[in-house]
């Protein structure tokens, strides 16, 4: 048993490593930054130029198709990234690597003009790469040898990722709204730099782990494993000359379609003007590529050994209904913001404005209070060996406490309250830090689902969630470009959400590290998240299309499409939960 990872089981916060709570705050200032920034994104480039705090007034679908093709590009850099990562640089390196290049992005998005957004967008992206899959690869390394603690060690490591989503979209969102646009993109990029400094003056706690390729193959052939998964994981496969072509083709085609689909709306440009059979040249050069892909994967997979093959093929099949997840779930920052600033009614007088301000104080301390008393217990375990990463965290906390208690203090003033549109993107990570850790005490209990009925419950939820939408929005008139619906619908929306994604998303990282050999961990979390950047791109596609359904139908039957789709869907994965358990050979 590798001597760096017993090190860091010698000391446990909660029952886990301290180690995992210094990347939990990793995460969560990473989180903290992009999702502050992100929600601001779709409110200030279709704000209206003339206003109080005016924005670029664009088209919701040229808004949205740019914010998909940023947001499928976060999840394609990672698979660079884990590469560069597993062969050069190590886990901690490009971790620190990322952080940098992230702040440097969003001091461009500050700005605020045309250069500096696309060159902050395009910073975000490749920072992105290098830290999203890295900093899972060490949660990965640390749990070597304890498969049995994964599934709770990454429900609170994905408690730190909503954490920091619920103060980033809360504090950002309230400077940007009220003060300006500048001051939430700012305010994003200054954790961002207090997340970088954190884990910098942290990372010797880990030892070997994560620190170059060279020390984590020692790990590897230190670890007990047996025999059979010996031989199985040192099998190579490399990649053939055919391979490479089906790669560069795809990437190509596939990136071909990413710029051209924002350019074509937003600017005039088209990369691809043709037609073949009636689809534009866009359609055919995505689906093209992802025949390609579809190809490279299958002769790919028929090369390994019978256990590694099948246990990639679920991998697949789970990458696939991932897909569908998230081209519904992550309506939550595209349409769904858009519904809650131009269709919700957001103004509260009275009794109501009373209740909503403490509730609202209540959403934000709580929380708050939770993850300080976390790091008070990281500080009694550390204070020792990272008392400088202790002392950044610690300013971090004390800014987001001031902020905190400023904002509180400004609403209650007031005598009504209209609530930002922004704050209902913090629902969903209120109820994740709500509800993680029952969820991840019934993942560790006897009643535990099987990998396939937990992604038919996710799935299933997150359909329900918006049939409860397309409820409440069923009296909006055809074509209507604001409405009044009560509130109280996008909360239990974003709740099942929030449920669906507890039942998949951090589970889904969970069984990856599992089923896949630990020398392509690096890279297949990388092919993982390609899964996810066709979610992110369909979803900015789809929201994109809020208006022609709306005036062609109604904004109910646009909320019906991401209900029966879903649902379908996880029915499919809970039929085949047998056939998927055959395939990952007893992986639990």
């Amino acid at each position: 048993m590798n001597t760096d990872i017993e090190k860091l089981f010698k000391h446990t916060v909660l029952g886990h490593p301290a180690g995992l709570f210094i990347l939990f705050f990793t995460e969560m200032w990473e989180r903290f930054s992009f999702y502050g920034m992100r929600i601001l994104l779709v409110l200030f480039l279709t704000a209206p130029l003339i206003s109080d705090n005016p924005g670029w007034e664009w088209p919701r679908e040229n808004a949205l198709a740019l914010i998909g093709t940023y947001a499928s590009l976060l999840y394609l850099t990672p698979i660079v990234g884990g590469f560069i990562a597993d062969k050069y640089t190590g886990y901690k390196w490009a971790v620190v690597i990322g952080c940098f290049i992230m702040t440097l992005g969003h001091a461009c998005m500050a700005i605020e003009t045309p250069w500096s957004l696309y060159l902050g967008l395009g910073l975000l992206v490749i920072g992105t790469g290098f830290f999203k899959p890295n900093i899972t690869s060490i949660i990965s390394s640390m749990y070597k040898g304890k498969e049995s603690k994964k599934d709770g060690a990454y429900t609170i490591f994905y408690m730190g990722v909503n954490s920091g989503a619920f103060f980033g979209m809360m504090l950002c969102g309230y400077l940007a709204e009220n003060f300006g646009w500048s001051w939430g993109f700012g305010l994003a990029g200054i954790f961002m730099f207090l997340g970088m400094l954190q884990f910098w003056l942290a990372k010797d706690l880990f030892g070997s782990i994560g620190e170059s390729p060279s020390k984590v193959r020692e790990i590897e052939t230190k670890s007990s494993i047996s025999a059979e998964e010996k031989d199985t994981e040192e099998k190579l496969n490399p990649f053939t000359k055919f391979d490479l072509v089906l790669i560069l083709l795809s990437s190509v085609g596939g990136l071909l379609y990413l710029f051209n689909h924002p350019l074509e709306l937003i600017e005039g440009i088209n990369l691809l003007p043709f037609e073949l059979g009636g689809l534009s040249g866009s359609n055919v050069v995505v689906l093209g590529a992802l025949l390609l892909f579809l190809v490279l994967l299958v002769t790919r997979v028929s090369r390994y050994l019978p256990i590694v093959r099948d246990r990639i093929i679920a991998v697949a099949i789970f990458g696939l209904f991932t897909v569908f997840f998230f081209a519904a779930f992550e309506q939550s920052l595209g349409s769904m913001t858009l519904f809650a600033r131009d269709y919700t009614n957001r103004d509260l007088i009275g009794t109501s404005a009373i209740i909503f301000k403490i509730v609202d104080g209540l959403l934000t301390t709580v929380p708050l209070i939770i993850i300080t008393w976390v790091l008070f217990l990281l500080f009694k375990k550390t204070y020792i060996k990272i008392p400088f990463s202790n002392i950044i965290l610690a300013i971090a906390f004390i800014g987001v406490w001031g902020l905190v208690i400023y904002r509180l203090t400004d609403k209650f003033s007031q005598e009504g309250n209209q609530i930002d549109a922004s704050w209902f993107g913090i629902l969903n990570s209120f109820f994740i830090i709500s509800l993680a850790p029952l969820f991840s005490r019934w993942w560790e209990s006897k009643y535990n689902p099987s990998a396939a009925v937990k992604y038919g419950l996710g799935l299933i939820l997150l359909g329900l969630g918006f049939a409860i939408l397309a409820f409440g929005t069923a009296n909006i008139p055809q074509g209507a470009k604001t409405a009044s619906v009560s509130m109280i619908f996008l909360v239990l929306a974003y709740l099942l959400h929030t449920m669906g994604e507890l039942c998949l998303s951090p589970v889904g990282l969970s069984y990856l590290s599992k089923l896949v050999p630990p020398r392509m961990i690096g890279f297949m979390f990388g092919i993982w998240y390609l899964a996810i950047a066709i979610g992110q791109k369909a979803a900015g596609t789809m929201g994109g299309m809020i208006d022609k359904i709306s005036e062609q139908y109604s904004l109910s039957t646009f909320f019906l499409i991401f209900t029966i789709v879903p649902i379908g869907v996880g029915f499919v994965s809970i039929l085949l939960n047998p056939v998927l358990k055959k395939l990952m050979h007893g992986v639990k």
